[in-house]
Parts: C-alpha cells; sequence; structure tokens
C-alpha cells in the first residue's frame, strides 16, 4: 500500500504543472496581502495609526448605547459586548486583528479556494487520466487489487491537498510576517463572557480555526470530483462540474432553502460551510452542527462507495 501511494505521489509531484500551481498559489498570497496592506495605507489608515479608530468606534457605541432609540435585546448586547472589547483594546493598547499579521494571514484563508480548485485539477486527473492514456492496464496488472489501488490514488490526492495548505499558510505567515514587521506576534483573542467580562485567548488558535473550517469544503468537493473521475473517465466533466457547484453553492442553496426550507437543508454545500453554527445562526429551522455533520459524512460515504463499486467491478477493455 505504501508503494502504491509513492507511486501515485511520483505521478503527482513530477509534473511541471503541480510546481506551476504552487508557484500561482504563493504568487496570490502575495497579492492579497500586499494589496489589502496598501489599502489601509491609501486610505490613511495604517496598521499603526489604529487608535483614533477605536476611540471614534466607542464614542459611536457609547452614543447608539445610550440614545433615545430602544434596539432589539440580542443587539444590545451585541453592542455592549463590542465596546468592552474596545475599551479593553484602548486600555491595554491591545491593536485590531486586522492591522496584525495575524490579520492578514486570516484574509489570505480565502484562498482556500484555490487550494480546492487545484487540487480538483489533481483529483479530476488521477483516475479519468490513467483510462484515457491507457496505463490503467499496467496497473491493473500488479498484485495490488483494484480497491487498494483507488485508496492509494484518494489518499495521494488528500496529501496533495495538505502539501498546498501548508504552502499557502507558511506562505502567508511569513509574507505577512514581512509586510507588517510581525507586529502582533503574540497578539490575544478578545472574547466575552456570560457576564460581559473580556476574556483573552490565543488568536493562533482563532486563524487556524478560520482554515480549517475551510477545509470541510475542500474535502468534499475534492471527494465529489474524485467520484466523478472514477465514474465517467472524465478529467473535464469532473473539473467542470466539481467547479459549477462550488461556485454556485451559495445562490443555489439560498434558492433551494427559500422554495423548501426541509429539503434544502439536505443539499450538500447547505452544510459545507459551518460558520453559521459558531455565531449560533443556521441557514435553515433544524439544522444544527450534528446534523450537518452526519449529512456531510452520508455523502462522503455515497461518493467514496460510487468511487469504489464502479472502479472495482468495472471492465478495462471498456
Amino acid at each position: 500500500m505504501l508503494n502504491l501511494v509513492r507511486n501515485e505521489n511520483m505521478k503527482i509531484y513530477c509534473r511541471i504543472r503541480t510546481w506551476v500551481l504552487v508557484a500561482m498559489l504563493i504568487l496570490f498570497c502575495f497579492l492579497v496581502s500586499f494589496i489589502s496592506r496598501y489599502d489601509k495605507m491609501s486610505s490613511g489608515n495604517p496598521h499603526r495609526e489604529w487608535r483614533p479608530e477605536l476611540q471614534q468606534q466607542a464614542q459611536s457605541l457609547q452614543q447608539q448605547l445610550s440614545g433615545d432609540e430602544k434596539l432589539p435585546a440580542p443587539i444590545h448586547k451585541q453592542l455592549q459586548e463590542r465596546l468592552a472589547i474596545t475599551k479593553y483594546q484602548l486600555e491595554h493598547d491591545i491593536p485590531p486583528t486586522e492591522a496584525t499579521m495575524w490579520g492578514g494571514v486570516q484574509r489570505v484563508s480565502a484562498l482556500v479556494m484555490m487550494v480546492t480548485l487545484f487540487t480538483v485539477i489533481a483529483a479530476a486527473d488521477v483516475v479519468a487520466a490513467e483510462f484515457t492514456w491507457g496505463t490503467i492496464k499496467l496497473l491493473l496488472i500488479r498484485p495490488a487489487t483494484r480497491a487498494k489501488i483507488l485508496l492509494s490514488k484518494y489518499i495521494s490526492t488528500m496529501l496533495f491537498a495538505l502539501f498546498l495548505l501548508v504552502v499557502l499558510f507558511a506562505s502567508s505567515v511569513l509574507i505577512n510576517g514581512v509586510i507588517y514587521s510581525f507586529s502582533g506576534w503574540s497578539a490575544p483573542s478578545l472574547t466575552t463572557d456570560a457576564g460581559g467580562a473580556v476574556k483573552e485567548g490565543v488568536l493562533v488558535f482563532n486563524v487556524l480555526a478560520a482554515y480549517g473550517l475551510k477545509v470541510v469544503e475542500l474535502i468534499m468537493v475534492v471527494t465529489l470530483a474524485f467520484m466523478i473521475s472514477s465514474v465517467f473517465r472524465s478529467s473535464v466533466l469532473a473539473v467542470g462540474l466539481s467547479l459549477f457547484l462550488m461556485l454556485l453553492s451559495q445562490p443555489i442553496t439560498m434558492l433551494l432553502i427559500s422554495l423548501n426550507p426541509d429539503v434544502g437543508k439536505y443539499f450538500l454545500f447547505a452544510n459545507t460551510d459551518l460558520t453559521p453554527y459558531l455565531a449560533g445562526r443556521p441557514l435553515a429551522e433544524g439544522m444544527t452542527l450534528g446534523f450537518s455533520i452526519t449529512v456531510l459524512a452520508v455523502y462522503f460515504i455515497i461518493f467514496n462507495a460510487l468511487s469504489w463499486l464502479v472502479f472495482t467491478r468495472r471492465d478495462v477493455a471498456a
């Protein structure tokens, strides 16, 4: 099994295309980080001049809370929490997350979509290309079973996704560290408890969580592309259909939920984004974190079962 995985990794990393994709990922990481920093400077708000903005924000929050207009309880509580955190930042000289290197790293997490795109390209090609070029016969004459061959391809694809994620995160830390002079390296994450007291946490954990939550969609989209590649033996179809669903996932999800929430909540991409549960705002009534995880697990099993069933029973000559 280990040799099969090693063989599949060699196929991926020996291609010039792979390293072109890695270079593109690093380039986009630099562009996103630099443009974000440039926008702050051009707007007259460089990361070292954050105190006046926070002071103005605290005054605005105070005016909203002390105004004559009666605010709903949830909004009033939210404004109180923001005001408490803002005052705590000013008192303890803690800059906003956006004005630190970790803020830049967190913004770069949006590029996980590119990692998904690049991995989908690899996943779509890993099985379909074997049939296109006829090399599948050379694999099947080995003593390894078809199930092991398919599993090695899937593992290699996920390892490639992990490699790209590590490259993205390491590049974002290094690039934003240089851009922000490594300011805020040990900056805390500020939250409030039930009594309204401000608590300090570890900001890097929040950044890692932002990356981790995006990995859920990556795994599901790549598994979908892998299944299409295995079933239809078409890398073009696998890439096209996977990216079509990924890019239009949000409007399709909103449309399905608006038409019929009881049906729409079972749509794959209605459950890949787990961040609404952190804020306590699910997309539809009856959706919980456990529900979404269960739905994703069912899709995951179905996708892999279809891949295994078709690949192990397909006539190679067909």
